[in-house]
């Protein structure tokens, strides 16, 4: 389990691929104490999840714990809760394939100038990136685990490779570039708070989804210990080689407005060329972040397509016996695995009519995910602070911590939820505005109306049972 958290995560190639908004906003200052500020809050949520795990660890994760801890309409409030963690890991799935593709786009327009891409291509890409752990979370589901190691090893000896060549040919930049500065000229904001805080996103998406290893929890040996271990100690190797990831990048990185102004669109691309002078050696540096969006797929399919059943199996969805079913040929929940599937085919198909409607969608994905952690984390101090005698605790306690933890987390969460909705630059266009809370309202408002519709005859709360293997 701890290298299915540590692959779905991927810290350090997840850093690479959005170096963007950081360089955009702030430039090094953003990205180095971000990356300290992110870790700290990242390490509160996740405690406080962990410790919500231990206590009851069950694939419905959020919208279970909401249910027990409201302190009012906890069937209304955790139906709500269920629809924002389901669409949210829904929007996650598209996320890595979109990289992918994009990211081998831009290596074609560095390696062939004449290349030009066009949306479609990305699309077929996240096809193509989809199509492997599909077979194998149908056909193959013994050679999860194996893939878990392999994608495990991969994540930590590919590591020092990166770093190495990074440091050995990259040009130097001094302590000062590094450590103090801070770039306000490139966003078109011109207020430090606001700069500082969007460009804070970049530490924020390397460091999130670290529920995902949660809605495996039905499937854990032992799940109130492995569960919360693997989320902590997950983060914490993920957080120390992204932020040391960043520090040699940040010293070795070359032409500062070279990198932000790359035509491949992607920053790391034309670091990694910097360094090296060499687009074939540029090109295989890249082949980790690459693989890293390509093997996190296979533990992402698995991880939601058995949240999509649980909340199914709850009478969640309309058609909700439809897609809580198990196959007793496979035994799996086939056709919640093929719902997420079909979902994420129809998000790359916005692609190829608007990239700014298809990212509108993928920014959902982590304004939906902090927004899913914070409703049962605030629900949890509200019990610890009124009725602390009523709580009882699995082997993964905080114990006395447990006030500051949670409330840290709740400020932190609060306020990078604040400014994931904020768009990258000024002045705004339709091409550049971030439509993610737009989005996530009208995601919020169809749950409500299923609540009115259907879900307050059907939704009894969530249940318990053993998930399908």
């Amino acid at each position: 389990m701890l290298a299915f958290a540590a692959t779905l995560q991927a810290s350090w190639e997840s850093l690479g691929s959005s170096l963007q908004a950081g360089l955009l906003n702030g430039g090094p200052v953003a990205i180095v104490y971000g990356m300290l500020l992110s870790f700290a809050g990242s390490l509160c949520l996740t405690l406080s999840m962990a410790e919500m795990a231990s206590i009851n660890p069950v694939a419905g994760a959020q919208y279970h714990w909401t249910y027990e801890l409201a302190p009012f309409a906890p069937r209304f409030l955790s139906f709500i809760q269920g629809w924002v963690t389901v669409i949210a890991w829904w929007a996650n799935v598209a996320v890595g394939p979109y990289l992918v593709g994009t990211e081998i786009q831009g290596l074609l327009v560095q390696n062939y100038p004449s290349y030009e891409p066009e949306g479609w291509h990305g699309t077929l890409l996240v096809f193509a990136v989809l199509f492997l752990p599909l077979l194998v979370n149908i056909f193959a589901r013994r050679l999860l685990a194996p893939v878990e190691v392999l994608s495990g090893v991969i994540h930590i000896l590919s590591y020092p490779a990166i770093m190495v060549v990074m440091i050995v040919l990259g040009q130097r930049h001094t302590n000062d570039f590094v450590w103090t500065e801070f770039v306000t000229d490139q966003s078109g904001w011109h207020n430090k708070g606001v700069i500082y805080s969007i460009g804070l996103l970049t530490a924020a998406f390397t460091l999130s989804s670290f529920d995902g290893v949660i809605h495996m929890s039905e499937e854990v040996n032992d799940a109130p210990r492995a569960v919360p271990r693997s989320m902590v100690w997950g983060l914490c190797v993920n957080a120390i080689l992204a932020f040391g990831f960043a520090i040699a990048l940040l010293y070795t990185m070359g032409d500062f407005q070279k990198a932000l102004d790359s035509p491949t669109g992607y920053p790391i691309i034309e670091i990694f060329y910097a360094q090296t002078g060499s687009k074939a050696a540029s090109s295989a540096m890249m082949l980790p972040i690459l693989l890293s969006g390509c093997y996190s797929s296979f533990n992402v399919l698995a991880s939601v397509s058995r949240l999509t059943w649980a909340f199914a199996r709850d009478e969640g969805f309309p058609f909700s016996t439809f897609f809580a079913h198990v196959s007793p040929r496979y035994k799996i929940p086939l056709r919640s695995l093929f719902l997420v599937t079909t979902i994420t085919v129809l998000i790359a198909l916005i692609n190829i009519g608007s990239s700014a409607a298809f990212n509108a969608v993928l920014s959902l994905d982590t304004l939906a995910l902090y927004i899913s952690y914070l409703v049962p984390i605030l629900f949890m101090l509200i019990k610890r602070v009124r009725f602390p005698g009523e709580i009882r605790y699995g082997p993964f306690n905080l114990g006395r911590f447990g006030i500051p933890i949670n409330t840290f987390a709740m400020l932190y969460g609060t306020y990078i939820t604040i400014f994931l909705p904020w768009p990258e630059t000024q002045p705004v266009t339709a091409s550049g505005m971030n439509y993610g809370a737009p989005v996530f309202g009208v995601a919020l408002l169809f749950a409500v109306i299923d609540w009115f519709v259907r879900g307050h005859k059907k939704w009894n709360g969530p249940t318990v049972m053993a998930a399908p293997k």
